[in-house]
């Protein structure tokens, strides 16, 4: 059969590319909607907080942003929608990103982009697309942890794959929270492969080390890249569920510590643990890498940063 048909205007029409942009929206659908799914819960979570020391201020609500990228010889390279609470009764800063860009890649940005610094043909081809969803929270009280969700799919003509994880950093472990946490992603993992958690587990543990202070960045999770098992419906179905399983996980865990009592040294020592965290996603972080390689806007790739952190 013919790799080729005529559509309606004339057009040649590849049928591969055709089913890439069936694909591509699929992802890019589904990536604004748990957006939409995360911010609702999180501010329904605003409402609940009845005691401590923010009991008494505004519930926090999400502020919608548009975001756009710009392309080599100021092209349109696609943008985003960055949704940012401050201040609120639960969340001290939540970010919730997600974004769809495209266009040629230089070859800095190259290197930032798969976890192999090689994509087959992209040399001869820069052309790429992206899409995905991206989120960091930071929590008022330090009995909460904060965390991290990052889910993703790529395009380039030689290749299509999916990337993300999620990792939970409390500032102090709390076994049955990490357990709980790790139980939701193994559950997520097992459902497509039981292969996948201790191999994601293994690379999330060696992904977020801080490497010059020989430290993890938390108590881990799951992290994940390049993956494309040659079914894309499956690999997709896993990264959503991964998306499921972050929000099972981190909800249940904060609402258990709302209204817990909290100290000044416990407070300090939030402060100095976010200093690590912003080290880290400065030096290490390869989604902050290519977000501003690629002309991203900084304030939206930089949102994982903390309102407020200490050196001592």
């Amino acid at each position: 059969m013919s790799q080729k048909r005529h559509c309606k205007k004339g057009h040649m029409m590849n049928s591969k590319a055709e089913i890439g942009k069936k694909e591509k929206t699929l992802a890019k659908n589904w990536f604004e909607e748990l957006r939409d799914t995360i911010c609702g819960e999180f501010e329904k979570i605003e409402l609940t907080q009845n005691s401590g020391p923010f009991m008494h201020s505004e519930p926090g609500k999400f502020e919608v942003k548009n975001t756009t990228r710009q392309g080599k010889n100021n092209q349109d390279g696609g943008g985003g929608v960055m949704s940012i609470m401050r201040n609120g009764r639960v969340f001290e800063k939540v970010g919730v990103n997600v974004s769809t860009v495209y266009g040629d890649l230089e070859p800095l940005a190259q290197k930032s982009l798969s976890s192999r610094h090689h994509i087959p043909g992209l040399r001869d081809d820069p052309r790429f697309w992206a899409s995905g969803i991206s989120l960091v929270a930071h929590m008022q009280s330090p009995k909460t942890p904060a965390v991290h969700m990052n889910t993703r799919m790529f395009w380039t003509p030689g290749m299509t794959w999916f990337g993300g994880g999620s990792d939970l950093n409390p500032m102090v472990e709390n076994r049955k929270d990490t357990q709980f946490f790790h139980n939701c992603l193994k559950k997520a993992c097992d459902k497509t492969d039981k292969k996948y958690y201790p191999k994601f587990k293994a690379w999330a543990d060696e992904y977020f080390m801080i490497k010059h202070w020989n430290e993890p960045r938390g108590v881990g999770g799951i992290f994940f890249d390049d993956l494309n098992t040659g079914n894309w419906d499956n690999d997709f179905s896993f990264t959503r569920d991964v998306g499921k399983a972050f929000l099972e996980g981190f909800v249940t865990i904060t609402k258990k510590h709302i209204g817990k009592k909290w100290t000044s040294k416990d407070r300090e020592w939030q402060l100095i643990k976010r200093g690590r965290y912003a080290e880290f996603n400065l030096v290490y972080d390869r989604g902050t890498q290519f977000g501003l390689q690629t002309g991203h806007n900084p304030e939206a790739v930089l949102m994982s940063l903390p309102p407020v952190a200490k050196w001592p």
